[in-house]
């Protein structure tokens, strides 16, 4: 692994802010620590920098502890939410500045600001003042200036939180374009689930100082390990549940809730006691020889584009957040609807949140 922190605890005060984390980066690899306001990512990506100099732990490097070497020592770029960028200079001066700080010669330096303006999509801007700039603009500025010094990882904290829902959208595209085509291992902090996804390889799950999950997207989303990373997830359809002594269909098995038997294909280790996750693209509208059939009351529609998010209410006064086909389900009709065993999933009670 190319980068590796080792047991890190770091607090403020009575109350630490790390609790004994450990994570490794491969090369190469863009990791994301994910997370609320609070939970520690930033301040695990601050050690990882070099400007949290007071810890527990250690940090490796390609296999050398880095935790006496100063930041400015430690090849690394950093890109934080507010951009900090230099109102006094123009774009080409921004890029270049730590190339400057180097003591690069300056035909290099040229060379090297020509060719981030075009890894960026800002060829011939060089010379426009930063207030010239969208939001957009000073954040391809701001990656450019981080990436000049060819940076052994880049860190990013944040980058583009300070932008509108749709610019971000946009940007979390061009960000994983422009990092995955140079090969740069990355960490990126957010806490923004649609950020992480689209950007990660790899997503760090952190509550309270820890690492609670670690997985691509596609796993973090489909297989959420504790009742908080559902929640977090926005995955709130969370019913109790028990094993049953009978079996469903072939490897299934049948855990006992409020809402009826429930078929679960995957449910391997599931303890007596239990919690049923049903992600809301788990619904199908049901047919005769449809499993895991329930029944209720449609409360709130909102359509989606492709599909309408339902809020339906069992008898046992259960409501559910379900997708399912745009205009499949209207009115306050009682609906029928199937939930796909695949796709539920079985956590166990004592993962909840205390």
């Amino acid at each position: 692994m190319l980068l590796e922190t080792h047991q890190i605890v770091k607090g403020y005060g009575r109350e630490p802010a790390l609790r004994g984390v450990s994570l490794a980066v491969a090369e190469g690899e863009i990791v994301c620590l994910l997370g609320p306001s609070g939970c520690g990512k930033s301040t695990l990506l601050r050690v990882i920098a070099g400007l949290e100099p007071d810890y527990i732990g250690t940090v490796r490097f390609a296999g050398q502890p880095i935790d006496r070497v100063p930041v400015h020592q430690r090849g690394f770029g950093l890109m934080f939410q507010d951009f900090a960028l230099l109102p006094h200079r123009n774009v080409g001066e921004n890029i270049a500045f730590g190339l400057r700080m180097q003591r690069h010669p300056r035909p290099e330096i040229e060379r090297r600001v020509a060719e981030m303006l075009k890894l960026a999509g800002l060829p011939g801007y060089g010379q426009r003042t930063i207030f010239e700039l969208s939001g957009g603009e000073r954040q391809r500025v701001a990656l450019a200036r981080s990436l000049a010094p060819r940076p052994r990882l880049l860190m990013l904290d944040e980058p583009l939180g300070a932008l509108d829902r749709t610019l971000r959208e946009r940007l979390t595209d061009d960000l994983r374009r422009i990092i995955k085509g140079i090969g740069l291992t990355s960490i990126y902090v957010t806490h923004d689930q649609v950020e992480a996804f689209a950007v990660a390889d790899r997503i760090m799950l952190m509550d309270r100082g820890q690492i609670v999950q670690s997985g691509t997207p596609l796993e973090v989303y489909r297989h959420p390990a504790t009742v908080f990373a559902a929640r977090f997830m926005g995955l709130n359809n969370l019913v109790p549940a028990h094993v049953s002594h009978s079996a469903g269909q072939a490897r299934a098995t049948l855990m006992e809730t409020a809402l009826g038997p429930l078929e679960v294909a995957h449910a391997n280790g599931a303890h007596a006691d239990a919690i049923v996750l049903i992600p809301p693209e788990a619904a199908e509208l049901a047919t005769p020889d449809s499993p895991n059939v329930v029944t209720g009351q449609l409360i709130r529609t909102t359509f989606r584009g492709s599909a309408d998010r339902i809020v339906v209410r069992h008898a046992s006064g259960i409501e559910l957040e379900l997708d399912v086909e745009a205009g499949a389900v209207t009115g306050t009709e009682q609906v029928r609807l199937a939930l796909r065993p695949d796709r539920l999933v079985v956590l166990h009670p004592k993962q909840a949140e205390p």
